[in-house]
Formats: C-alpha cells, structure tokens, sequence
C-alpha cells in the first residue's frame, strides 16, 4: 500500500466556520508524522475526519478504506488515543485488560501487563483512586498492547510527568514501532517528539502550512547568528524569523529553492540547524495576535 492516510481537498465546516480547509497529505507507511499547530487550527478534526468520527467534504482513505463508510473495519487496524480519553471511574486495572483481550484479536496482554509493571498501577486499582497521570498510563498500556497498523496520538502525555513522558515515547520505539506501522502525533511538547518524528505537518487556520521529511527540513532551514555589522546584509537575503538570543541576532532562512545559499549564509555567521519548536513558532507568528 502506498499510502496509510492520504486527503485530497479535506474539507470539514462547522456551520460558517471552516476548521479544514481544502488540504492534501499524504503519509506513507512506516513513519512517525508530527501534526502540529496550535488551538483551533483543525489538526484534531483532521484526525476525527481520519477515524471516521465527523463528515467531511473532499476525499480521504486510510488504509486504502473511506472512513465514512468502512469505519468498523477501519477500526480492527487503527488505534487512537485522545487527550480527553476517559475511562469508567469503578474500572479497575485487571478489568480493563480482561475487557481489551476480550473484544480485540490483536490484544497482546503481556504487552499490556509488562508496560503497567513498569508504572504505580496495581492490578486491584480502581481508576477513581488513580490521578490524572495514572489513568493516561493505563490507556496508554491498554492501547500500546494492540497490534494495530496506525496508531493516532492526540496529546497523549497530557498529564504525565517528564520522566513518564520520555519513557513513553522511549517504549513507543522500542515496544511498538516498526516499519509496518505509522504513527501520527498531535502535541504542543514539539520538543519531546522531535527526536522520534521522520516527518512533520504544520497545520494553521485550517490549511498545511509546511510538509516534510525531517531530513528535507535539515537540509532546507538555516538559522544564523549574525554579527551587528553584517545584519543589513542579512535582512537583504529575506529571513523568515529574526529573533535575539543573549543580545544577538538569530535569523531563520529557508535554503531551499528559490532561498538563499548555504554558502551565502554561512559567509553572514555561525549556522545550525533550527529546532522543530524555533521553526513552529517562526511559522504561526501572528496566529496567537
């Protein structure tokens, strides 16, 4: 299959408000996509649209199936974590993976048990006595378990600690990923993700603004910090982003073609490349006006 998830013209209106606007994407299979943008800017309807949970105008295929129409077999290779997940209050931990195993084929409860060994939860554990953190480990534990072909994180460590944060997506690529699977990923921790992504979606009012491999990105953005008496020079070349770190200049280009040379910026200053969290914000600068 070519494509895991692939839209053309995705259109979702909210009576006169257009969440999605028109877009086209298309995510290969055996990558980890980051969606990213920030509130209201249609990436959870783009995943809603792409689980079969909301209508929408245009085309859409995942799995080589329309949501709309074939969402129960959708369902048996798909799992999705949302960051309003919630869970029956009397539930306790051995119950839920008793009900998991029972109602999904690809349920691996070894899998499911080893992940919760590894966390505060006990077998006997009813969710209302778990906090917040607990309860997203459980869920996470109960879906991590199933062997599903797309795996759709929406926000799903809203809740935990940094140290449960950085074993999740270390256990995300140690446990779960391969290259039968994809994985997409909403979440406003760009930082946390940047490492494990191979591929990046910005999404802002409802359109993608920026797609690419996490190489194209490297090969394409530069940010140089750039001395007072070459900034004039600088500013000719068009920078995307200009910003001050300890009292100097950094400023974002787009290499790419049509953009600046490395050779040109790299005779302006010392060059590296941006950090996936510098880039978004260059990107939606104005959208929080």
């Amino acid at each position: 299959m070519s494509a895991v998830i692939e839209a053309k013209n995705l259109t979702k209106r909210y009576g006169k408000r257009t969440a999605v606007n028109g877009i086209d994407f298309t995510i290969p299979a055996g990558r980890i996509v980051g969606l990213i943008g920030p509130n209201g800017s249609g990436k959870t309807t783009t995943l809603k649209a792409a689980l079969g949970l909301i209508p929408f105008e245009g085309e859409l295929s995942v799995l080589g199936l329309d949501p709309r129409t074939h969402r129960d077999e959708l369902m048996q290779d798909v799992c999705f974590i949302a960051d309003v997940a919630i869970l029956p209050r009397w539930l306790r931990v051995r119950d839920a993976i008793d009900f998991v195993a029972g109602v999904h084929p690809r349920f691996n409860r070894e899998k499911a048990e080893r992940y919760i060994a590894n966390t505060k939860l006990q077998p006997g554990m009813k969710v209302k006595e778990m906090s917040k953190g607990m309860i997203v480990q459980l869920h996470l534990a109960l879906v991590m378990a199933i062997d599903a072909k797309l795996l759709v994180l929406d926000e799903p460590t809203l809740g935990l600690d940094i140290i449960y944060r950085k074993q999740f997506y270390q256990n995300l690529l140690e446990d779960y990923f391969d290259e039968h699977k994809t994985i997409v990923i909403t979440t406003h921790q760009v930082e946390e993700v940047e490492h494990i992504l191979t591929d990046l979606m910005f999404i802002r009012d409802g359109r993608i603004v920026l797609a690419a491999s996490m190489e194209e990105i490297g090969e394409r953005y530069v940010e140089v910090m750039v001395p007072q008496e070459k900034l004039s020079a600088a500013n000719a070349l068009q920078p995307l982003d200009r910003r001050t770190v300890f009292g100097k200049a950094v400023l974002l280009f787009d290499a790419g073609p049509g953009g600046a040379s490395r050779q040109q910026l790299a005779a302006l200053g010392e060059t590296r490349n941006p950090s996936v969290a510098d880039l978004f914000v260059a990107t939606m600068k104005g959208t929080y006006a």
